[in-house]
């Protein structure tokens, strides 16, 4: 039975929303405990009597906010990150989940939990939405400066991740830069690129356009580029679906027109609804660990806590120390 420590506290609506996520999950898993770090009194009545010999609690009534600074998070013992985190070093939980400050989070999580043996830097992956499926974008904020060691490192997480949790048979990877050829990009990336000819599946320099068409299954790149790229696409989908439904008020026939393509409004809205997948994993460390969007409301959560049990139950750790210790050696 896999056990989770949920920071219930870091969230921007609060507590709530976080614990109502967690049993919508435990509705469709069973195979999973919850530790609860925040105010008990707060959240305990939001949970069934069914799921309550699932949950325990941790008290605690410090949060580091978003206004902290992520580097003095070691310093804040009695905070809820930084007890559901040790909750996972010593051994009382197998995953960590928060939509709290992604900075002390991850500095925690590196500090606290440990690096994978071969991991220079661990790096916050994410999920987006393509024509054909999904492809995971890493580094997304937690190295703004890297060399192409870091780079080479986060491809071998990413297709391992994409392998192990998402289930592709053979990931393909591809390195962001502004052009295709192999002569394209900074230093660094032509360094990258050198060294991420090693793995099998790598197909080269990617452009900004394919994150979104499918081309390859794994994109790295800086976490400096890979913030930026995604707060544009969470900013172009939001300014796309306020245009569509600004231009269906115009007219009847707009209207209509609207109700007949219900259906596809839907299916567009649930691709590019941050809430459908979860959280992001930080890859690198040696146990999972989710970190959500501060505004995740119920379905986030419940996908977040998805994501930290199918980790939990896979062999990433494992298969990403051996093929690094296999691509470095080469």
């Amino acid at each position: 039975m896999t056990t989770i420590a949920i920071d219930i506290l870091g969230g921007d609506e609060g507590s709530k929303p976080i614990v109502a996520g967690l049993v919508l999950a435990m509705k469709k898993k069973k195979d999973f405990k919850a530790i609860l770090v925040g105010v008990r009194q707060d959240v305990e009545h939001l949970i069934h009597k069914k799921f309550t010999d699932r949950v325990s609690y941790v008290e605690c009534d410090d949060v580091i906010s978003m206004t902290d600074h992520a580097t003095d998070a070691l310093k804040r013992k009695n905070s809820s990150a930084y007890i559901a985190i040790d909750l996972v070093k010593q051994g009382q939980a197998d995953a960590y989940v928060s939509a709290g400050h992604s900075g002390a989070s991850m500095s925690l999580a590196t500090l606290r939990i440990g690096r994978i043996k071969g991991v220079t830097r661990p790096a916050i992956a994410t999920i987006m939405p393509t024509i054909s499926g999904t492809s995971l974008v890493l580094d997304v904020g937690a190295n703004v400066d890297c060399d192409a060691n870091n780079l080479f490192e986060f491809a071998i997480m990413g297709k391992i991740y994409a392998k192990d949790v998402l289930g592709i048979e053979e990931p393909l990877v591809g390195l962001l830069s502004n052009g295709e050829e192999e002569s394209k990009g900074n230093e660094t990336t032509k360094e990258a690129f050198g060294l991420c000819e090693k793995i099998p599946s790598f197909v080269g320099n990617v452009e900004g356009t394919d994150v979104f068409n499918g081309t390859c299954d794994v994109i790295v790149c800086d976490g400096f580029v890979g913030n930026i790229m995604l707060k544009t696409a969470e900013g172009v989908a939001d300014t796309i679906t306020g245009l569509i439904k600004q231009n269906l008020r115009r007219s009847l026939v707009s209207i209509t027109g609207a109700v007949l393509m219900r259906k596809v409004f839907k299916n567009l809205k649930l691709k590019v609804d941050y809430a459908e997948y979860g959280g992001a994993p930080l890859l690198g460390v040696k146990a999972p660990v989710i970190i959500a969007h501060g505004k995740s409301n119920a379905k986030a959560i419940k996908n977040a806590v998805f994501q930290a049990i199918s980790v939990s139950q896979s062999n990433i750790n494992e298969d990403i120390e051996n093929k690094l210790q296999k691509y470095k050696g080469k």
